[in-house]
């Protein structure tokens, strides 16, 4: 069987590492003969540093499906066509928002650095910090709204773009059209209802549609298309990973 994970809020927390606990659970799916890949909204550069070294050849979907990586190395990326980056920059500079722009690797970022996008942006200093103009290629944007959050949302709205919300965060996370999590992983071979997918957030939503077994954990309400839900809580998310484990054919499920 193929198990996919989200990581944020799924299998690690409050922006730290893997557990000690997750990686041993991980490790023993790897054992049994099953598949493990990482889908997550951080782009490579930022996911791989929350994985023990252990773990870090192993399949990823980065950026929301903006990104594919094979042996910790990024072997495709989706960048955004040259109308709507110039749609998107008269966005940012109407109402003069900050923002995370990532390239295929290097990245711009004018929001604040307390905020939990900034303490986990880049911690290996794998990248280089540039000015937005000097991206050549650009593949995913993290808007911060702040108070014109709705209007902007319809301007985006407008666009030919896959977009997020993250309303507890109040951050808009933009990929190219027809992105998410659900392409990336048919990039890797992926095929429908022949993997298990662990999510706790919208983004989440195009992987549990295809999924065999879909969990959610939190209470989130991408709960609605999962079919088993889980408490955001970390013994929780290792007991249910055993038990999907000790289920020898998805019809036990």
């Amino acid at each position: 069987m193929q198990f996919v994970f989200d990581l944020d809020g799924t299998i690690c927390f409050k922006g730290q590492p893997l557990s000690a606990g997750i990686t041993a659970v991980l490790e023993d799916c790897l054992q049994h003969g099953h598949n493990v890949i990482f889908a997550s909204a951080r782009p490579i550069r930022d996911l791989l540093p929350v994985l023990p070294e252990s773990l870090r050849q192993l399949p990823m979907v980065g950026g929301n499906g903006a990104f594919i990586a094979v042996n910790g190395e990024i072997r495709e990326n989706a960048a955004f066509d040259g109308t709507t980056v110039e749609a998107i920059k008269e966005i940012i500079a109407a109402y003069q928002l900050p923002y995370l722009v990532d390239g295929d690797w290097d990245y711009a970022y004018t929001g604040s650095e307390a905020h939990p996008i900034y303490q986990n942006l880049d911690p290996l200093k794998l990248a280089k910090k540039v000015v937005l103009q000097d991206l050549q290629a650009i593949v995913k944007i993290v808007l911060f709204p702040g108070a014109h959050h709705q209007e902007i949302m319809t301007q985006l709205q407008k666009l030919n773009i896959s977009l997020y919300e993250h309303t507890s965060e109040n951050i808009v996370d933009i990929s190219p059209s027809g992105i998410d999590k659900w392409t990336g992983l048919q990039k890797l071979g992926v095929v429908k209802n022949q993997f298990i997918a662990f999510g706790n957030d919208a983004n989440d939503a195009p992987m549990f549609k295809q999924a065999l077994k879909s969990v959610c954990v939190g209470g989130h309400e991408v709960s609605k298309l999962a079919t088993l839900q889980v408490p955001s809580e970390e013994a929780e998310v290792i007991k249910i990973i055993k038990h999907l484990l000790e289920c020898q054919a998805p019809k036990q499920f």
